[in-house]
């Protein structure tokens, strides 16, 4: 392999070298947006060189007008496969199936180049990725349900070229919740630390160290979430949830807190480098002034002596916030509503 290239600046160039140049020999003035968005490390700005083993490379999406699409999609998908460069930057440009689903790999060829130039339009891609279409608006429903990876994946990575004037603009509805969504998704994460706090000490006391470190791996998870909420941001899914916390405002100062707590051996070290935690997010909650301020100190869970923040004090005073009646209510059992969550 070439000396490493993030790969939405391989993508950049690739469009702008060697797709542009081939798309104006199929179809001169087409109208086109050429972007690298959607699934992959390289969109959130995360790749490494370990990145290049599978779905990795000089690849993009090229979005035509929805009535272009029947006329020129198939000749210009097959004239790249046909007069693409098979390397570009020392990267081969044929992707080779695996035998793994539809994953595929670069891979050298001597025949026509399977190419991962995506030519579609903006309503069935954004269709496909988020399950809705943002042309038409947007539902507090379409919010509640697009996993926060996938809301990740379509406002990051780069548009190289908006010659339709309409990925810009549908990146930017999609940037942030509305205001009603963002206190409703927050309050629902409070309310998912309010239901396992006081468990980690509760394991513990019964001797069960392996099933408390447990419940602090979720408060843990929980609290990252929250931080990333809190700053505006998606959170991405498990694997770059640490990567994307690092980058948060509390980043810094609860990475250490957070890291002491999941490696403890004993349920009340694990719980006092919880409290902190707790306390020093609902310092951010209330430096956020989005509610009145709750009182961020932890005290004992009712009579046992399990010390906790009763998040549930956070859940409501968000809701209470909440314009919307429908988004007043968090679903009767939030542990099912988001795969993204649980």
């Amino acid at each position: 392999m070439p000396t490493f290239l993030p790969g939405l600046e391989l993508s950049r160039r690739f469009y702008t070298e060697a797709v542009r140049p081939l798309l104006e020999e199929t179809a001169p003035g087409l109208p086109h947006s050429a972007a690298r968005i959607g699934g992959g490390s390289e969109v959130l700005g995360y790749d490494t060189p370990r990145s290049r083993d599978h779905e990795w490379g000089p690849r993009l999406q090229l979005f035509l007008r929805p009535r272009d699409v029947p006329r020129h999609a198939g000749r210009i998908r097959h004239h790249l496969a046909e007069h693409l460069p098979k390397t570009f930057h020392g990267y081969p440009t044929h992707f080779a199936a695996t035998g793994d689903g539809d994953v595929r790999v670069m891979r050298p060829t001597d025949g026509p180049v399977h190419h991962r130039v995506e030519v579609t339009h903006t309503t069935a891609w954004f269709t496909a990725t988020l399950g809705f279409d943002p042309t038409r608006g947007i539902t507090p429903a379409d919010w509640l349900t697009a996993p926060t990876q996938l809301l990740t994946e379509v406002t990051a990575g780069a548009v190289f070229h908006d010659g339709l004037h309409q990925l810009g603009p549908l990146r930017h509805a999609l940037r942030w919740y509305p205001h009603d969504v963002w206190l409703h998704v927050m309050a629902r994460q409070w309310q998912h630390i309010a239901e396992r706090e006081a468990f980690v000490g509760r394991c513990g006391e019964v001797g069960d160290e392996l099933g408390s470190a447990v419940i602090a791996a979720h408060l843990t998870r929980h609290l990252m979430r929250l931080c990333l909420l809190m700053d505006r941001r998606y959170p991405p899914y498990d694997k770059w949830l640490g990567s994307a916390f690092a980058r948060t405002t509390a980043g810094h100062r609860l990475i250490p807190v957070l890291t002491a707590a999941l490696a403890a051996t004993d349920w009340h070290t694990r719980e006092k480098h919880l409290v902190y935690a707790y306390e020093a997010v609902a310092g951010i909650h209330n430096q956020l002034a989005l509610t009145d301020r709750v009182d961020p100190a932890t005290r004992p869970y009712h009579s046992r002596p399990f010390r906790v923040l009763h998040a549930e004090r956070f859940t409501k005073a968000l809701l209470t916030r909440v314009s919307d009646p429908a988004l007043r209510e968090l679903p009767d059992d939030i542990r099912q509503f988001r795969p993204d969550e649980d």
